[in-house]
């Protein structure tokens, strides 16, 4: 079996003018992303009563996940450098048991947490 050659590498004609990187895209929520809204702190105290839980009960949601920036409260918060972490977030799935399967997830900023 002989060897394959590794392509050549492409180098810039001189004179041409330098590649410049492209600046990045806005984001776009994809159509299969729910929509996860934040909560404020009284919202999560009764959500939390409600559900009769304590907040390290409930499933993670890291802060540089996607899906949180469908909500602009969220994209506004983080753009004021607040303290994200220990925030609820909640997830409004469609369903078609239920019409819309709400969930509700706990703001880490590791996994670590």
């Amino acid at each position: 079996m002989t060897p394959t050659k590794s392509p050549a590498r492409k180098r810039p004609k001189k004179g041409a003018p330098p590649v410049v990187a492209t600046p990045p895209r806005p984001f776009v929520a994809h159509h299969l992303v729910p929509p996860h809204t934040l909560l404020s702190d009284a919202e999560s105290q009764q959500v939390l009563a409600e559900l009769q839980t304590l907040v390290e009960r409930l499933p993670k949601i890291l802060v540089t996940d996607p899906g949180l920036r469908t909500d602009p409260n969220f994209q506004k918060a983080r753009d004021a450098q607040e303290n994200l972490a220990n925030r609820l977030v909640r997830v409004a799935r469609p369903s078609s048991t239920a019409g819309t399967a709400i969930a509700y997830r706990v703001i880490v900023q590791n996994l670590g947490e």
